[in-house]
This record gives structure tokens, sequence and C-alpha cells, in this order.
């Protein structure tokens, strides 16, 4: 069972009391995900929201594709969906579910409302149906096609299933009411014809039914008790209960509305973003640099930290507006903080030469695994003449307050000796490429006496260090809200340093590390060895984040 929060939110609350009133034996809750398209980090707040409910109070969760629309459905997105929900820690009830799996009884229970009267097959093309539909300030207009008899619209409708009428010739509506304050009650679209294969059901339909005629009746029909969705289907709740009302389902579920999160600084669209993985713009779904739960795996992301992250953005029936992305990386910094081991990786490799140390000289120092947890293996780090420090970390003409390498500078090589900059090499082009230092022997595992040397570098032997391919991600876009203005292409806003790939040198414990390990490189940052292209005989390290929490400081002075 999967560690979910119980704080406290309005849906949880309604239900609580809704079993303590003896309403339900048990809830039953669902997770309907298009299969159009790989699951990003706005639908990680459903699932743990819908899981979690249903793992708190003692209930199921299913997990239900909304296959509807063949043409842009795929196996690989279902493959991917069904491997992020377990990767979060979670497990639906049963089998997988499919709204394809409930063709045979939709197509009865529209065949039910034609027989009542309330639905017949409109022959207006897609055009003059949103003409006929009206606006917001004006009401609708009867289709001409509005009073066919029952048996004619019995026998269009099965025509449109045997593939009779081409795409947009005809399509079944609901009739309810044109003038309608809520357009989605003006006769709302039941079926469509698409001539398309069917990735579960092969050639047997030409009509493909509706989400607003699927959805409520997929949720009957599982004894779902409680059908919880973002708020943009609220309008779409009158709807919902109409065809309940109107349609012999064995259950009436209830369906409930809380804001979705909106992330700055990213897209939650899967239009959007689809269009960034055809483009090449970014590598496939999966690339760290997408909000997708797939992606933010290979980044580094733990289970734990998106489900921490959730819980602390919490379930609101008001739009909060953009959470910041600082509350994310806090979350992974959190939780890498207490249990990623720790090692030594320089991205900038610049070489220092030890000159009072002999060439052969060779010490190995025991250093712990992490800093407050003993269960963690101990690491060996091997101390040689030449090592390598990160260029970044070294300035001829530093400012006043610089507390690293410079002319005539001490630091202490972490874990090890204080070393002195004594003379800078340079190539003919006056580029640095090498320091020549010397070594204070009487100052490992303690200070000098006689005056403060406050700079610690991380460092890595050049003989034994691991060469290594290290990707910095950055943000995708350099814009809080990069699709806020409907008018400008989204890809202006893209950030050329998203990526940036170096190749570092790492410790010897770095050595054969499996994909999907996660480290702090010491003064560097969080690092995921990457699930694909890492391997242990070419290692590639992913920045998951880096080590500066800003939201941290802003949750303290708040």
């Amino acid at each position: 069972m999967t560690e979910t929060t119980s704080a406290p939110n309005f849906i949880r609350n309604q239900i609580a009391e809704e079993l303590e009133a003896g309403r339900h034996d048990k809830i039953v809750t669902r997770f309907p995900p298009h299969p159009n398209g790989f699951l990003h980090i706005g639908h990680a707040k459903s699932i743990c929201l819908n899981f979690g409910l249903a793992e708190q109070f003692g209930g199921e969760c299913n997990l239900r594709f909304d296959d509807t629309n063949p043409e842009k459905e795929e196996q690989a997105y279902i493959d991917a969906i069904k491997e992020d929900v377990n990767w979060l820690g979670f497990e639906w009830a049963g089998d997988v579910r499919f709204a394809s799996d409930y063709f045979d009884q939709l197509y009865a229970w529209a065949q039910h409302l034609v027989r009542e009267g309330k639905a017949y097959v409109d022959d207006l093309s897609p055009d003059e149906i949103r003409e006929y539909r009206g606006t917001l300030t004006e009401p609708g207009r009867p289709s001409p096609y509005r009073e066919r008899g029952v048996e004619e619209n019995l026998d269009l409708l099965e025509r449109m299933r045997v593939g009779e009428f081409a795409e947009g010739e005809k399509v079944l509506r609901a009739k309810i009411d044109m003038a309608s304050p809520n357009i989605n009650l003006r006769d709302p679209i039941l079926y469509r014809i698409r001539h398309a294969r069917h990735h579960q059901a092969g050639d047997k339909w030409k009509i493909y039914p509706s989400y607003d005629f699927t959805h409520g009746q997929s949720d009957a029909l599982e004894g779902v008790t409680h059908s919880l969705c973002s708020l943009e289907f609220e309008d779409h709740r009158p709807l919902y209960d109409w065809f309940l009302e109107h349609l012999p389902v064995p259950s009436r579920p209830r369906q409930i509305e809380f804001a979705r999160l909106n992330l700055n600084y990213t897209l939650t669209s899967k239009r959007k973003l689809k269009l960034l993985v055809d483009q090449g713009i970014v590598d496939g779904w999966d690339d760290p640099r997408m909000p997708t739960i797939s992606g933010m795996r290979r980044r580094g992301y733990t289970p734990a930290s998106i489900r921490k992250f959730c819980e602390m953005i919490g379930v609101t029936r008001a739009d909060g507006g953009l959470v910041d992305i600082a509350m994310l990386t806090h979350a992974i910094r959190s939780d890498l903080e207490d249990n990623a081991p720790r090692a030594m990786c320089v991205l900038k490799p610049l070489k220092v030469v030890l000159t009072n140390v002999p060439e052969d000289h060779e010490e190995v120092y025991e250093v712990a695994g992490h800093p407050a947890r003993d269960d963690m293996p101990t690491r060996r780090i091997p101390f040689t003449r030449e090592v390598y420090i990160d260029r970044d970390d070294f300035m001829e003409e530093p400012p006043k307050k610089f507390f690293r390498l410079a002319p005539g500078k001490e630091v202490r090589l972490r874990n090890s000796y204080v070393i002195r900059c004594d003379e800078v090499i340079k190539d003919d082009e006056g580029e640095v490429t090498e320091l020549h230092c010397s070594v204070d022997f009487d100052t490992l595992g303690k200070n000098p006496e006689d005056r403060k040397v406050k700079g610690v570098l991380h460092w890595v032997s050049a003989i034994h260090g691991i060469p290594m391919e290290v990707r910095l991600y950055d943000n995708l876009f350099q814009v809080e809200q990069p699709d806020k203005d409907r008018d400008a292409d989204f890809l202006e806003h893209l950030n050329p340093e998203s990526l940036v790939t170096v190749q570092g040198i790492g410790e010897p414990s770095l050595a054969g590390t499996e994909p999907e390990s996660r480290y702090q490189f010491e003064r560097v940052g969080y690092f995921c060895a990457d699930r694909y292209a890492s391997r242990p005989d070419h290692l590639v390290f992913n920045r998951t984040v880096g080590l500066k929490d800003s939201w941290a400081k802003i949750k303290k002075k708040g």
C-alpha cells in the first residue's frame, strides 16, 4: 500500500461525511486518461487524489482508458500510462478497463434515447451545427431534422453504425434544450461517424461516442461513487446528470470538480506537448525537460517527491493560479537530501598538479556515503599528485569575497588537505590549462593553526576519475506562462539553454552505476543516471535539480 496523505480537503471531507451517514458501503473512484499522449504532472495530481482517496477509505480505484477517438490513440500511450501509475506507487482494482468495453451497451442506450424521443440523427454539417447552437448571449435554433420520427432515427443510426455514410455526413444528438443558458445542453452530439480502426475493438464500429456520452455511463457501469474531475467540466455536470437520469443505468455516480494544476514555466496541454515531440524540439515524450511523469522520472524525480508535491499544493475548488515550480523542486530536493548518497564530480575539469606530492603517491580516504545515514556504504576516494577541480572554482583576479582558488590563495580539498595555488599555466591563446599547487600536509582532518582557510572544493583524482556525460537540464521555457498570449507562438519562449551537455569526471565510486541511481554531486546538485542512455561503460547523468532551494527560503520568510 502506498503511503498517501490524509491531509483534509473538501472532497475527502465530503466522502467521510457520506460514509458516516451510510450513503455508501464502499467508495469507488476512477482515473480515466485519454490514451492520446503521455501523462503529465497535472495528471499526477488526479492520480494521487483518486487512488489516495480509495486507499484511505478502504475503497477501490479503477484505471479506465477513455478510448473514444481511435485516430489519436496508440498502444504505446496505454503502456506508458499503466507504467506511470504503477511507478507512482498505485494499483488499480481488477483489470484495466476501457470505455470501448462498453460500446455495445452505450449504443443500446443511444437507441433507448431515440425510442424515448430524446435523441435524433442530424444531417447538419459541423459548421451548421455550430451556427445553430447560438452563443453565450443568444439561444440556439432547433435543427430542421430535430423532429424526425423514431423509426427513421433508429434506421439512420444503424446505417451510421455499419458505415453507410461518410464522415461528417450525420451525427446523433440528444434532444434537450436549444435555449438553455448552458450551451452543453443545446442538443449535444452523442455519436460521430469515424471510419477508423480501433486499437481495442478493431473494425466493428464506424461511429464513436462522445466523451460526454461515454463518461458518466461508464462510471455507472463500474459502480463508481465519486467521479472526480477538473473544474473545466463543471459546466458539463448538468449533462452528466441528464444522461444518468434518462437512462436505465445501474448506479448514480456523483461528479465533483476540483481546480486543476497550473505550473509556471510549464505547459500541460497534450496537443502542445505532442507538437514539441513531433517537431523534434525534445527527445520524445520522456525527455527530461518535459513535464510528463516519465520525463520527470528520467530526470531523477522520485515517486515519493511527486506524491509529496501533490500533497503540498492541496485540493480546492478555487483556481489558485500558477503554482511556483520552486515548490516542485523543493519536494524532490527534500527527498534526495535525505536519501541520495553523496559523490564528487567535476563538471568543467581543470587539472591541478600538486608539486610537492610524489608522482607515485596515493592515499585513500574512507568517506561516508551520506553525512546523516549510517546505513549507506562508505566510499573510497584516492588522493594522487594530479587532481581535477571545477574550472569555475578558480579565478586569476577574484573579487573580494571569492573563497575559492586564486593565485597565492588557499582552499581545502574536501576530505583532504589544504592546498595553495603557486603557479598558473596557460596555452598560447592565454587560456588557463593547469594549476600548480602545493599541499600543507599538516592539515588532514584539521585546520591550520596560524590562519583561516574558508574555501572547500570538490575534486577528483586525475588517474582514477571516471569520465561521464552530464546533461544539465533547465526549464524548457523562459517565461512563466509560455502559452498565455494566444496570438503568439509559444515556441518563441523556448529556453535555448534548457539542455547543456558537458563531459565531467566523477570519483571512482561511481563506476558501474546502474540506471536511475540518484546522487548528490557535492557542491553541484542532484543527479540521476539516465534510465536509457547510461551504461556501466558509458555513464550518462541527468541533473535533476540544483542545491539551492528558493521555495524553502520563501516558506521560511512566510
